[in-house]
This record gives structure tokens, C-alpha cells and sequence, in this order.
């Protein structure tokens, strides 16, 4: 590949006056250093703790909280960025039939300024941060483990510029137990004795 590139830009020097050249050279120069800036470095990839095994009451609602790690140095946009923008932390996932998905809550995200936008507050994620997801069986689930799958899209940023999103896999299992069953209370007897 270099030696086509070579004998191609000796082609060139051959036809081009040295004039010209003398002006394509800086031009050429400053389009490469342009085009090296626009391309961003390895966006950091959050992590996701391992969630305990959550046993859940068929018929019922149950929360699960779903913890996750920013690496030291780097932020994400919060699910409700400030500026249209940026791509808000979503959670979105894939439950198995019978089992229902309720609300997902969100943290609040921190209001904060960096140098790439010094006039504008950014809602931001740093650090450690929890999702609580509320997973409902129906009655008519089978009682036993079931895994819940999802993906969490995010945009991560450091102090100088966002990377493009990435989509980070989540998982946990689910123990559906029998709903407890109605209690009936006997009516009250009567103190008086019938014959």
C-alpha cells in the first residue's frame, strides 16, 4: 500500500509546478491535524455490580436496584441532559412473557460545568449510581428463575470532550414465588348457646 501511495505522489510531483505545491503542502498539513483532532479517543466503559438473586411474589410488585460504576475521571449525561444535544442514560429491557416491566426511576442527575461548555450546566452521573427497576410477575407465571435481560445506552464524557454512546449489556435473575394465599377469617360465633 505505502509503495502505490509513493509512486502515486511521484506521479504528482512530476506534473505539478513546485508553486503549487508550496500551497497544497500547508493546506494538506492542516487538514490532518484537523481531521486526527475529530477522532476520539476510546470512549470508558461503565460496569455493572452483580445483582443478588431478587425473589419476587407472583401478583406483586418488586424493585430491583441495579448499581452501576463511572471510572474515576469521566462522566455520563443523566436520563434528563439539560441540552437536546445529548443522548440520555436509558435503560430499556427484555422481560420474559408473564412478567411485567413497571416504572424504571432514574437517579437525579448533578448539575455541573466543564470546559468544553463553561457557560452551561450539564445533568451528569459520576461515580457510583443505582437504577431501581420494579418487575411485576403475573399470576399466571410459572413459579421458578427467570432471567431479565437489558442493555443500558449511554454517553460518557471527561473534561474535554463526549464520546460517541456505547451500550452496556445488564442482566439479573428473578426467583417468582407463589403469591401468599388469602386469609379468610371465620365469622364470629355466637356466645349464645341454640338447642
Amino acid at each position: 500500500m505505502f509503495g502505490r501511495m509513493y509512486q502515486a505522489t511521484k506521479s504528482l510531483l512530476r506534473v505539478l509546478p513546485s508553486s503549487l505545491w508550496l500551497t497544497i503542502c500547508p493546506l494538506a498539513l492542516v487538514a490532518a491535524t484537523a481531521a486526527l483532532a475529530q477522532v476520539p479517543g476510546k470512549a470508558p466503559t461503565l460496569t455493572m455490580a452483580p445483582v443478588p438473586l431478587t425473589t419476587a411474589q407472583r401478583a406483586a410488585q418488586t424493585i430491583v436496584n441495579l448499581d452501576f460504576r463511572i471510572p474515576p475521571g469521566y462522566h455520563i449525561n443523566s436520563n434528563t441532559p439539560k441540552s437536546e444535544f445529548l443522548i440520555p442514560t436509558a435503560l430499556k429491557m427484555d422481560l420474559p412473557t408473564d412478567i411485567v416491566l413497571g416504572k424504571i426511576e432514574y437517579p437525579p442527575g448533578e448539575d455541573r460545568a466543564f470546559p468544553f461548555s463553561p457557560d452551561e450546566k450539564l445533568s451528569v452521573y459520576s461515580g457510583d449510581f443505582t437504577i431501581a427497576v420494579a418487575v411485576h410477575p403475573l399470576k399466571s407465571v410459572v413459579p421458578g428463575k427467570y432471567v431479565m435481560h437489558g442493555v443500558l445506552r449511554y454517553q460518557a464524557c471527561d473534561n474535554a470532550a463526549c464520546y460517541p454512546p456505547k451500550n452496556l449489556p445488564v442482566g439479573f435473575e428473578v426467583k417468582v414465588i407463589k403469591e401468599k394465599p388469602e386469609y379468610h377469617a371465620n365469622p364470629a360465633q355466637s356466645p349464645h348457646i341454640h338447642n
